[in-house]
């Protein structure tokens, strides 16, 4: 019963939050910068109410709408050199999990006049800029983690730093502004929470704490099965997976995660198969891998989702997923190597070694 629990970030949940709690905007000053992509801030509609409020406030803003699907250092590094030039005083986040990934690594780069790989360093000598979060995908939680995971090209990986710095201060969280996702990425997003509270719930890290969460997110996730098999979105559900994601941002920011994240990594890098559907394509073979370090948990996991197995989880995730890739053995091998340099790799219920991974790889994508 050794633990720590801190969640860094102030959370506004529920419709219209943006305008309900708009007086907050101005206590973080008078030049803001916003960071997202090129589409689904004006697609979900909160770059619009936001800039009402700014504007109501007398705020001057800036667009940097030039963030990467996965950004990269050199990305980031653009996008605190205009942190820099318009002189912020905070920073705005608005997207999926790229935008508020960068946004974090932009805040810091904005008053830390160091390399964009130093950031791996974790030790700033400036605090990074404040930062809000909006998410308009139910998905990776950052409005609410530290993490900042930027693809590296120079070691064709993707990695993440963070501290206690680089938590969001506020996060305004409104399932509206999700209904804009097609229903291809609503189901993307919607693995990579899910599986951010079982990675969190099954790894070494977790807490009595983060495992209450873990276990409500998984839960809600098992409610909304069914709804995602239909491509049935309406609000109450996009509502419960932007809760869902959520819970697994909390339970990660304290227990972080574990191999699925680390192999999916390479199929992002090297295939484009976005983050959440790598990680789905990942699971039943995660759990079978896992079953006698974790066998009550998982079990548990079975339970709250309503399935009878493990295979059974597995045909449903295949349901909800197109056709997995073919990988070579070469393939297999390299990728296998790059997950285990992944420090989530040590968080792990299991042991794991390179031919381990090898053999997960081998048997989730062996029919192609």
């Amino acid at each position: 019963m050794n633990f720590k629990f801190k969640i860094g970030t102030k959370v506004l949940f529920g419709k219209e939050c943006v305008k309900e709690n708009k007086a907050i905007f101005k206590d973080f000053g008078k030049r803001a910068l916003f960071v997202t992509g090129k589409n689904s801030a004006k697609a979900s509609g909160a770059l619009r109410d936001v800039i009402e409020v700014l504007e109501e406030y007398g705020i001057d803003y800036e667009i940097y709408d030039r963030v990467l699907n996965n950004p990269t250092l050199e990305n980031v590094k653009e996008g605190g050199e205009a942190a820099r030039k318009f002189n912020a005083d905070f920073i705005i986040g608005i997207g999926g999990g790229s935008p508020l990934d960068a946004s974090k690594a932009i805040a810091v780069l904005a008053r830390n006049d160091i390399e964009p790989v130093d950031l791996y360093k974790n030790v700033f000598e400036n605090k990074p800029l404040p930062i809000i979060a909006i998410p308009t995908t139910a998905g990776t939680g950052s409005e609410v983690t530290p993490y900042s995971i930027l693809t590296r090209n120079d070691i064709k990986t993707k990695k993440s730093f963070g501290n206690e710095d680089t938590f969001p201060v506020v996060a305004f969280v409104d399932a509206r502004y999700t209904e804009s996702m097609s229903d291809e990425i609503t189901i993307d997003t919607a693995l990579d929470a899910f599986t951010h509270a079982l990675e969190g719930y099954l790894g070494r890290r977790s807490t009595p704490v983060s495992d209450i969460l873990a276990v409500e997110a998984i839960r809600i996730f098992g409610e909304c099965l069914e709804d995602l098999l239909i491509n049935k979105f309406d609000y109450d559900i996009r509502e419960k997976l932007l809760y869902m994601s959520m819970l697994g941002g909390m339970v990660i920011s304290h227990t972080g995660t574990t191999i699925i994240h680390g192999m999916g990594y390479s199929l992002t890098y090297f295939k484009d198969i976005p983050h959440g559907r790598a990680n789905g394509m990942l699971v039943k073979e995660y759990l079978k891998y896992n079953y006698e370090a974790a066998k009550g948990k998982i079990d548990n996991v079975l339970g709250l989702l309503g399935v009878s197995s493990i295979e059974a989880l597995g045909e449903i995730i295949d349901k909800l997923i197109p056709k997995k890739p073919l990988l070579t053995k070469e393939e297999i091998e390299l990728y296998a190597s790059l997950a285990m340099k992944q420090n989530s790799t040590l968080s792990n219920a299991r042991t794991v070694v390179k031919e381990d991974m090898e053999e997960i790889f081998k048997n989730t994508f062996k029919d192609g």
